[in-house]
C-alpha cells in the first residue's frame, strides 16, 4: 500500500492513506504504521501469575498488565518475548521444565493500526534483575490465578493484551490445550 508518512517517531509512522471507493469517492484514512509487538503471560511454578502495576503517563494512572515490548527491526517475536519478559520482571526462562509457547496473537486496533500482537505463555521461570527503560514505571506483582482472571472479569484489569491472554489461556486450560 502507498502510504503518505507525516510523522516518523521512534517506533511507529503516522501516514495517511488515500483511495478510491468503487463508487469513485475518495476515501483518506489516518493510519499508525507500527512494526508490532510481543506479550507474555508469566506463569509461576505456584500457579499464579506474575503482572506489571504499570504507569501508563497517557490516563495518568496505574494498569495492571502483562509484559510487553515492540518489535526491533527484524527481530524475531520468540526472541523479542524472552527479552520482555526478562526486562519487564526479571523472569528467565532458566527454570526446570522452562517454556515459551506461542498461543495466538491479535490485532488490537484494525481500524488505524498496523500493529499484530503475539501472545505467549512463559513457564519454568526464575527470577533475576529487571532492566528497565529509562521511560518505564513498573512493578511486577504475583497474583493467584483466579484472582487475576477475576479481575478481567470485574473491570481491574483494562488492558486488552492481558485479558486477552488471562482469557485465552484459561479457556486452554479448561478444554485441556494448555
Amino acid at each position: 500500500m502507498d502510504y503518505k508518512i507525516l510523522h516518523t517517531g521512534r517506533r511507529i509512522k503516522v501516514a495517511l492513506h488515500e483511495s478510491t471507493n468503487p463508487d469513485g469517492v475518495l476515501i483518506r484514512r489516518d493510519v499508525v504504521l507500527h512494526p508490532g509487538a510481543v506479550a507474555i503471560l508469566p506463569l509461576l511454578d505456584d500457579g499464579s501469575v506474575c503482572l506489571l502495576k504499570n504507569h501508563r503517563f497517557i490516563f495518568q494512572t496505574e494498569l495492571w498488565e502483562i509484559p510487553a515490548g515492540t518489535l526491533e527491526p527484524n527481530e524475531i517475536p520468540d526472541h523479542a518475548a524472552e527479552r520482555e519478559l526478562a526486562e519487564e520482571t526479571g523472569y528467565k526462562l532458566t527454570g526446570p521444565g522452562s517454556s515459551l509457547q506461542k498461543i495466538g496473537e491479535f490485532i488490537p486496533s484494525p481500524g488505524v493500526m498496523s500493529e499484530v500482537i503475539h501472545l505467549y505463555v512463559a513457564k519454568g521461570l526464575t527470577k533475576g534483575e529487571m532492566a528497565l527503560e529509562a521511560d518505564e514505571q513498573m512493578e511486577p506483582v504475583t497474583i493467584p490465578w483466579e484472582t487475576a482472571l477475576a479481575w478481567t472479569l470485574d473491570g481491574t484489569i483494562k488492558d486488552a493484551k492481558t485479558i486477552t491472554a488471562l482469557l485465552l489461556w484459561d479457556h486452554r486450560i479448561r478444554n485441556g490445550i494448555a
